[in-house]
């Protein structure tokens, strides 16, 4: 019993001490991007703290609708804040990369810990999907920003339709694993606190799933947006991992494809302060409301609304890109 306190006092020190480091370097760059922001040429009536305060009280609200309907904040935060702000679109994605990467890792060390998300189903699914969001990320930084605006829009409108028609299986059937599954060790067990029991798994069809999250790296660097949207279908629906191991898997697989897509953008100096620092930070304190409001509200509510929003703003992404709609 001793040692069991001593462990997680341990931790929660250890958490405390990457909290404080992570707030001292936000303040720092916040600091940093308020010199840059005053020393630009004047584009704008606002003043750059009013652009700031804009984008944290906008991802507050994000980052309140996002978990309860089950969706990244990069998925949102990148049509929306590089439809309606008046940023270039690199810099919205190199924060929307940051903005998926804090909410995933604030939520990482809990999930492993519980069992909800599983090293040996995560790590070959995540090397090759962060393999290909590096590529994503240089090719979406050498085209046109009107062409990533057209493919942008076309892809929020890929998801709608995916989040309209998806349907959830709590835990799918998966009558015997495949060889390469079996040879990873992909299955285990875990313990649903809604039953109060232990629940084993297993996957099957894996040779398409590594290729899937090939694709599905390549988009998350390409518009710097989180896929989980992508990555809960494939290891839910296609793979037949239980719905909360897939959940709990994808937060943990964006921590390194979000990771390795985010170096490219920062060594092309595509991440401004200014724009990625108020928006994790709202979309973090968002997110904290929204993981209470989980348990109240309908979750079907929730994504309805979520669904609406992204139609909105992937019609506006690829009307922006094709010129109708400036």
């Amino acid at each position: 019993m001793l040692k069991e306190v001593t462990s997680k006092l341990r931790d929660t020190a250890i958490l405390l001490k990457a909290n404080a480091l992570l707030l001292l370097l936000t303040l720092s760059l916040f600091t940093a991007g308020a010199y840059a922001a005053e020393s630009l040429p004047v584009v704008s009536s606002m003043p750059w703290w009013g652009w700031a305060l804009s984008l944290f009280v906008t991802c507050f609200f994000l980052g309140i609708v996002a978990v309860p309907s089950g969706v990244g904040g990069g998925v949102l935060f990148v049509p929306i804040v590089g439809g309606f702000f008046p940023f270039h679109l690199d810099f919205v994605r190199g924060a929307g990369l940051l903005v998926a990467l804090a909410s995933a890792l604030a939520a990482g060390p809990s999930l492993l810990r519980g069992g909800l998300a599983d090293l040996r189903l995560a790590l070959p699914l995540a090397v090759l999907a962060s393999a290909s969001s590096i590529a994503g990320a240089m090719v979406g930084l050498a085209i046109p920003a009107n062409v990533v605006q057209i493919a942008l829009g076309g892809t929020i409108l890929g998801i709608v339709t995916l989040m309209a028609m998806a349907k959830k299986s709590e835990f799918p059937e998966v009558a015997a694993p495949d060889k390469l599954s079996l040879a990873l060790s992909m299955n285990g067990i875990f313990h649903d606190a809604a039953q109060n029991k232990k629940i084993a798994w297993q996957v099957h069809r894996t040779p398409i799933g590594l290729m899937l999250f090939i694709g599905i790296g390549f988009l998350a660097g390409l518009f710097g947006m989180g896929a989980g949207w992508a990555n809960v279908p494939v290891l839910n629906l296609l793979m037949g991992a239980p719905l909360k191991v897939s959940a709990g898997t994808s937060s943990f697989i964006l921590t390194l494809v979000d990771s390795s897509a985010a170096w490219i953008y920062l060594n092309k100096g595509a991440v401004l302060a200014i724009i990625a620092v108020p928006s994790v930070i709202g979309m973090m304190l968002g997110a904290l409301i929204g993981a209470r409001l989980l348990h109240v509200l309908k979750a079907s509510v929730v994504r309805k609304m979520v669904i609406s929003l992204l139609l909105f703003a992937g019609l506006r992404a690829l009307l922006k890109g094709l010129g109708i709609w400036v």
